[in-house]
């Protein structure tokens, strides 16, 4: 990790719904919240609180520098699809190794909801 490009994870306060297209696709109260450099901090939710029959992997790969390959996911549903609206870090670099398994969701293709903790 460059010193001009902190990686910071912590468990994320609350629970996070995540919609598409009025289904719930994520339920979590284990979010993760990464933040990197001046950016601002990315909710990572767990595999195992997705609905993943509705996430279909796609073709799409890319590289960041400081967290590693990030692989990408359609939200499909039938006829209804938003390419790439999901990401995620199989085997992230060591930095960002609390975030494997989890999954990132583009904020203009779903509805991000935090509440506080039942």
């Amino acid at each position: 990790m460059a010193d001009n490009h902190p990686i910071t994870t912590a468990p994320a306060t609350g629970r996070v719904v995540v919609r598409w297209r009025g289904r719930v696709v994520a339920d979590t109260t284990h979010a993760l919240a990464l933040s990197e450099a001046n950016y601002p901090p990315v909710l990572y939710i767990p595999r195992a609180d997705a609905n993943m029959k509705l996430f279909e992997r796609s073709a799409r790969e890319t590289t960041c520098p400081y967290k590693g390959e990030a692989n990408y996911f359609t939200l499909r549903d039938g006829e209804e699809a938003d390419a790439n609206a999901v990401w995620t870090y199989e085997q992230p670099k060591p930095v960002a190794a609390a975030i494997k398994d989890h999954l990132a969701f583009y904020p203009d293709r779903v509805q991000i909801e935090r509440r506080p903790a039942d």
